[in-house]
């Protein structure tokens, strides 16, 4: 795993990319407390949001950028959607 730096917020986590399909995300106590978007649905549904869209998009560049090494980068192509 690979630390990993929010773009939007600066939360810090732990990634890996098995693939390019396939991402875990390891959150700590700090990165759920820095995350604005897991926050805001916190506060509306009282339950955590089990991801970020901007941290996504924050382990979506690290990895185009070499930055998150892909384990088997010839497992699923990244598309502009990835």
């Amino acid at each position: 795993m690979s630390p990993v730096r929010c773009e939007q917020c600066g939360a810090g986590v732990l990634a890996r990319k098995s693939t390019w399909a396939q991402t875990s995300v390891q959150w700590n106590a700090a990165a759920t407390a820095a995350c604005v978007e897991r926050h805001a649905a916190a506060e509306l549904s009282r339950a955590p949001l089990p991801y970020c869209t901007a941290m996504r998009e924050s382990i979506r560049a690290a990895a185009q950028s070499g930055d998150l090494p892909v384990l088997d980068p010839a497992a699923g192509q990244p598309d502009e959607r990835s």
